[in-house]
């Protein structure tokens, strides 16, 4: 289905619904194609590739609202399946909150090319696809003798989506995401540790080389053997890049409309009041170039807004969609983050590390829980302790625990090295005083 197809058939989809009594509606037709490669222990163990066409239809009469979706895309079976689903809807209880988004929101959309496919996707051949997971898999198995599994693997996505609403929205989005990395366990007499190194682009010729990805998942892995757990107490910490994520989402949680209204959220009736360090400036930007969460618009056909959410601690936004922004009478902004970026600082991982006197380099999180409601947290870490700026020897089975309206206080210093293969496009995180449960 090409792109004016897929308009025409969502305008017609838009118009057969109205035509069966729906008040409003909202209607995408996507198309996605995915291919992945799995190379292990030497042996291709996975080739798939799946192709996948649907349309989605939001439905509101009558203060009701429901949402439905199909993969057969055809005329003769939506013709059927469109009134169906707005005659349903009839029958489910009313809720006055929900409906499309003003079209208000919809305006001052801008018209950029943000840089999110890749014109040489089509050029990439199978050969290629199978080639690269293989160099990966060949490489990283020869690095050590105390390499026990190693798991490579390459993948690439093209999506196409168009979406339209009855009440004037129209948008399109295009666009391609391509990943290689590996997973590789190493053994000694005591353990048997694992780690990797996978990267995600928006363009192919973007793909760090085999050789360094494969090495990278095998130095990670080998520098675990002989992890042990420190004495319980106070560590300064640094995060690394890109295990991040983990304390971003933690604060997500809060940070949204449900939460809000729910009464679920620490953060509730903060706004404008000071949460953390100066050191911490939380940006979503949807406009960076070939950023992996860029778009022009978000699920809701909202016009994308660059917007401050903390300023050097200061609590600035929440993320709010249409239907909780109605239940809590505040403006919306969006039910979904973009792309995260910060004030970045002056210092790389390396120099964070060589300051500290003695702390832990926090390589990955390893299960654990956060309250959005208290804002208590406790994680499990692996990582790196260091002494005096030298790294002494690998941890593991350590939790921190803590506050996060007294942890995000403890943060002293921000990074120079963004994640880049991330819509979290975080850095390196130097926090003081941290309590790390151990022995």
């Amino acid at each position: 289905m090409n792109r004016k197809e897929r308009m025409e058939l969502a305008h017609w989809a838009v118009a057969q619904a109205k035509k069966s009594g729906a008040d409003e509606v909202a209607v995408n037709v996507s198309t996605n194609r995915n291919i992945q490669v799995e190379y292990r222990d030497g042996k291709l163990e996975k080739l798939k590739e799946s192709k996948e066409s649907s349309l989605s239809l939001t439905v509101y009469v009558a203060q009701r609202y429901s949402s439905n979706s199909t993969n057969d895309t055809r005329k003769e079976s939506l013709s059927s399946l469109i009134p169906e689903s707005v005659s349903m809807t009839k029958y489910l209880s009313q809720d006055p909150f929900r409906s499309l988004p003003d079209p208000k929101y919809y305006e001052g959309q801008k018209k950029v090319d943000l840089q999110i496919y890749d014109p040489d996707y089509e050029k990439v051949t199978p050969e290629q696809r199978v080639k690269i997971a293989a160099e990966i898999e060949k490489i990283a198995s020869s690095q050590s003798d105390k390499i026990i599994s190693c798991t490579a693997g390459y993948s690439d996505t093209f999506f196409e989506s168009t979406k339209v609403h009855s009440n004037g929205f129209e948008g399109e989005n295009r666009g391609t995401v391509f990943s290689a990395g590996a997973e590789v366990t190493v053994q000694d007499e005591k353990s048997r540790p694992e780690d990797w190194d996978w990267r995600t682009v928006r363009f192919h010729k973007d793909l760090p080389a085999s050789e360094v990805l494969a090495k990278s998942a095998v130095k990670r892995a080998l520098n675990k053997l002989g992890q042990v757990k420190l004495q319980s107490g106070l560590y300064d910490m640094v995060v690394e890049n890109r295990v991040n994520w983990r304390i971003f989402y933690s604060l997500s949680e809060p940070m949204s409309g449900q939460a809000l209204q729910q009464k679920s959220s620490f953060l509730e009736g903060k706004l404008g009041q000071k949460i953390g360090s100066d050191s911490l400036t939380l940006i979503d930007d949807p406009f960076i170039f070939s950023g992996l969460g860029s778009r022009l618009f978000d699920g809701e056909g909202m016009a994308a807004k660059r917007r401050v959410i903390l300023d050097k601690g200061v609590l600035k936004g929440y993320y709010i969609d249409t239907y909780y922004g109605k239940k809590l009478g505040m403006e919306p902004t969006s039910g979904s983050p973009a792309n995260i970026i910060t004030d970045y600082g002056t210092k790389s991982l390396d120099e964070m590390v060589k300051s500290m006197k003695k702390g832990i380099l926090v390589t990955g999180f390893i299960g654990g829980n956060s309250n959005s409601t208290t804002g208590d947290f406790s994680f499990g870490i692996i990582g790196m302790y260091v002494e005096n700026g030298e790294i002494v020897k690998p941890v593991h089975e350590m939790n921190i625990s803590g506050n996060f309206t007294e942890f995000l206080n403890q943060l002293v210093e921000v990074g120079n090295d963004p994640y880049i293969y991330s819509s979290l496009r975080l850095p390196s995180l130097y926090f003081k005083d941290v309590q790390f449960s151990g022995i």
